[in-house]
């Protein structure tokens, strides 16, 4: 009788709370409405982000004055740096560039590319283990300083 009684309880009580099943993993992915927000976004607002400036950055200046940024989201990052000195504020020789992106290329996680001319966010390109969200986007917060 016991038993049955527990059967009758468990079986009750998946039907009031909704589901035996398990939940459903919410499955993260790149939104290309997040990609699109940084087109046309002043640099300054990627400089004052609060979720990339936790993130370790390089930077180098093509041929054709166009400004590449990789922020590497990725675990043991600090590897790929090691005695460079990370300077948010210079642009490194294409071999340095060439020889973090082979380094994080092995890591898994994901890189964030953004490029940059006359000021101007032209495209954003996450590469790798990514997702976008709306914390991904440029911040509103930051209106008040880009449109003095």
């Amino acid at each position: 009788m016991k038993k049955y009684l527990i059967i009758v309880l468990l079986i009750g009580g998946c039907f009031i709370i909704g589901s035996c099943s398990p939940p459903k993993p919410i499955i993260k992915k790149v939104r290309e409405v997040d990609l699109a927000s940084w087109v046309n976004a002043p640099k300054e607002a990627l400089d004052l982000h609060s979720v990339f400036l936790t993130i370790p950055m390089i930077k180098t200046l093509t041929d054709k004055n166009i400004e590449i940024r990789i922020y590497a989201n990725k675990r043991n990052i600090s590897r790929c740096f090691g005695s460079m000195q990370a300077n948010v504020n210079a642009y490194v020789s294409t071999a340095v560039f060439n020889q973090f992106k082979n380094c994080v290329s092995e890591i898994d996680g994901c890189d964030n590319i953004f490029y940059i001319k006359d000021g101007k966010v032209l495209e954003y390109v996450p590469v790798g283990n990514c997702y976008t969200d709306e914390s991904s986007r440029p911040e509103k917060r930051l209106n008040y300083l880009l449109d003095s």
